[in-house]
């Protein structure tokens, strides 16, 4: 089955996005996306909001989809078409798939990107980002197609297209884990473990911005395991950063005044750098008012752990 976006609004196209799971749904549940967790994926089904990113890259991706489309044309000899659509998968009707293009006469589809020069190593040779290999395996799942090209425009001025065969095994594991997440978080309301993604601490920013001054009651067993976790790995890293100095400065004692000191594997450099840093201290002492006058206020929370002293 498939539902006609053509006339949808945008508010209504991401609604709609929000009733299943989408190929860029995909990566998040299977851990390979770095811009959004799966706790902030779950976060996101299960809201009444909908919050819409609305950035340049967004903007101009949608704007140069036509480009990148009309260019694998060109240069692939193969016609590819719109389809304006939502499709379901005809057993899990949850897994959702709206695709750039259709390939005419192959039971493929396109998708188009964009992405800055910064990126160009992800798309060396036969590679592309894990993140975009979940959600092609996930469309052709959903469709039941054969294979999936996708084109990429680097930087405004490198064009590269890859053709990605269906990977049967893979998609198992995918739908295996797309069902989980979605019956068992989902559909029961239930999130998923929050991990240390950047996306995760992000979103707990978000959501809890400001304190209450009220004293809430851990539960300690678990409080505690995650607690003497973190005050170990605080041990841990501390020693290692010990460990780091001193091994740096017996390098510094051994190349002395020298700005190189090589061996036959590597290259240490010892270079003196001179920086210009403002005075904020002494600014704010000698014009307090002006100080006063651009600085800006921000909140944010910050979790400090001290034991208590058990008489």
């Amino acid at each position: 089955m498939a539902k006609n976006t053509a006339e949808m609004t945008r508010q209504e196209w991401l609604w709609n996005r929000k009733q299943g799971i989408g190929g860029s749904d995909a990566s998040a549940i299977l851990g390979f996306n770095p811009w959004k967790s799966a706790f902030e994926l779950y976060i996101d089904k299960t809201s009444d909001q909908i919050e819409e990113i609305d950035n340049e890259a967004i903007h101009f991706g949608n704007v140069l989809e036509d480009v990148v489309a009309e260019e694998f044309m060109r240069r692939t000899g193969k016609r590819v078409r719109r389809r304006n659509q939502t499709f379901k998968h005809p057993k899990h009707e949850f897994m959702h798939a709206n695709i750039d293009r259709d390939v005419v006469g192959e039971k493929a589809l396109l998708e188009c990107k964009t992405t800055n020069a910064f990126n160009a190593d992800a798309w060396e040779g036969e590679h592309i980002p894990p993140a975009y290999m979940c959600q092609l395996q996930h469309y052709i799942s959903v469709l039941d197609y054969e294979k999936a090209y996708i084109a990429v425009l680097i930087g405004g001025q490198k064009f590269v297209w890859k053709e990605v065969d269906r990977d049967d095994e893979f998609i198992e594991l995918m739908i295996e884990q797309e069902k989980h997440f979605w019956n068992e978080h989902v559909l029961k309301e239930t999130p998923p473990e929050i991990d240390g993604s950047k996306s995760a601490s992000e979103l707990l920013n978000k959501m809890y911005p400001e304190d209450n001054g009220e004293t809430v009651m851990l539960e300690s067993d678990t409080a505690e395991s995650l607690i003497e976790a973190i005050e170990s790995i605080k041990a841990e890293t501390k020693e290692k950063k010990y460990l780091q100095k001193e091994y740096e400065n017996k390098l510094k004692l051994m190349i002395g005044e020298a700005t190189l000191g090589v061996t036959p594997r590597y290259e240490v450099s010892n270079k003196a750098i001179t920086s210009n840093r403002f005075d904020s201290k002494t600014f704010r002492k000698e014009h307090p008012t002006l100080a006063e006058e651009f600085t800006n206020q921000s909140t944010y929370r910050r979790m400090t752990i001290k034991e208590v002293e058990v008489e």
